[in-house]
């Protein structure tokens, strides 16, 4: 029995020892960790490729003080997306490599025109992510927005990266990655969104700056959402991780910092006598950050900062629900709620969802509690005489 067992070890030891069949030298590939796409002046595709370039990364990670950018970035245009990746060999002595991107940033010039073809490569290639960021660029050209150096990282598209992760703390971007964006964009009645992106500043104090979200209707920008639109979107997806809400005071003499701990709801549609409706439930627990005003507010007072609290919750999805009916775009996917509570009703009403979605009526409720003030009960004021 021993021999057996040991004769079986050694056979699946073997395995180990056997190359990958996919196996890539990492000198014979350009790694990109960004991409740009904008249109040429000729109408061709004009895709920006950000390239990490681990040489300079290693000479300043020792403290050799290089001055060397440690990337490359190299702009081609051709007909279509694949034809532009395949003529960078016209000037990069290695294959371009995109198992390792972060980012995709869209011109708003090729947002309004329409995504879908510009997509289908990113999605269907064997070395592309779907878990890549997809962004809008509000203002500026994607090229210049991967030139911005500023920020904790040496390579721009990973500094990008890092941003769009620290989103989840305020809660008024809208973070999106390629598969979910490319989810929403197949649906018949669910918008897809974007984060928008631009430079802010001038010369040596130029950054970038992520804010609101772009909105998307059979794949064309038709419009965006600010910050307070954009928390009202995430409410109701149930994406508000973190972030903090700012009300008044109770006696109107300053303002309270709520931090939010928690969150999440329930979107449910009703069909009564022909009519539509969706009740969107929204339970949240938040703690008290900090206050300007003198009161205690850890009594009977913080039952009035919860009401505060709701009521703005709801202000936010308010604004969200009448930015996205007037946009009619169905950034909530209230669509599919109805299809899968009603699916034999749902076969009459996808054709006629363009001319529900802008009048159907939502009701919004809003569970707000506080549970925590911080280390401290009486505010950090002096007593009065």
């Amino acid at each position: 029995m021993k021999k057996i067992m040991s004769l079986m070890i050694c056979i699946i030891l073997t395995f180990n020892l056997t190359g990958c069949w996919s196996y890539h030298e990492l000198n014979d590939y350009a790694v990109v960790v960004g991409v740009g796409i904008d249109k040429a002046e000729s109408g061709n595709v004009l895709l920006t490729a950000q390239i990490a370039k681990p040489s300079a990364l290693a000479k300043d990670s020792k403290g050799g003080g290089s001055q060397e950018k440690a990337y490359w970035n190299i702009t081609n245009e051709a007909e279509t997306i694949f034809s532009t990746v395949r003529s960078y060999t016209h000037e990069s002595p290695r294959k371009l490599y995109f198992q390792h991107n972060k980012v995709l940033i869209f011109s708003r010039e090729v947002a309004e025109e329409g995504v879908q073809k510009y997509i289908d490569f990113f999605v269907r290639d064997n070395e592309t992510r779907i878990i890549t960021w997809v962004l809008v660029a509000d203002k500026d050209k994607p090229s210049d927005i991967l030139d911005i150096e500023r920020g904790l990282e040496k390579v721009p598209a990973i500094n990008i990266d890092k941003l769009v992760e620290a989103q989840q703390y305020n809660a008024e971007t809208y973070s999106m990655k390629l598969l979910p964006f490319l989810q929403r964009l197949m649906s018949k009645t669910t918008a897809p969104v974007a984060p928008l992106i631009e430079i802010s500043g001038e010369g040596e104090e130029q950054k970038i700056v992520i804010s609101g979200s772009a909105v998307f209707k059979k794949g064309k920008l038709v419009g965006q959402l600010n910050k307070t639109e954009t928390r009202g979107l995430l409410w109701v997806d149930g994406e508000v991780k973190s972030g903090i809400i700012v009300v008044e005071c109770p006696d109107g003499e300053g303002k309270v910092d709520l931090e939010i701990m928690e969150a999440s709801s329930t979107v449910t549609p009703e069909i009564k006598d022909g009519n539509i409706s969706i009740k969107i439930e929204i339970k949240e627990q938040s703690n008290l950050g900090s206050q300007s005003c003198a009161e205690n507010l850890a009594t009977s007072e913080i039952l009035k900062l919860g009401e505060k609290n709701a009521s703005a919750i709801r202000n936010e999805i308010t604004a969200s629900v009448e930015k996205a009916q007037k946009l009619n775009a169905d950034v909530f996917g209230f669509g599919e709620a109805v299809q899968r509570k009603y699916p034999g009703q749902w076969k009459e009403l996808e054709s006629k969802w363009d001319d529900i979605f802008p009048n159907i009526q939502v009701e919004i409720e809003v569970d707000a509690e506080l549970y925590g003030t911080g280390k401290i009960g009486e505010p950090a004021h002096p007593d009065e005489e």
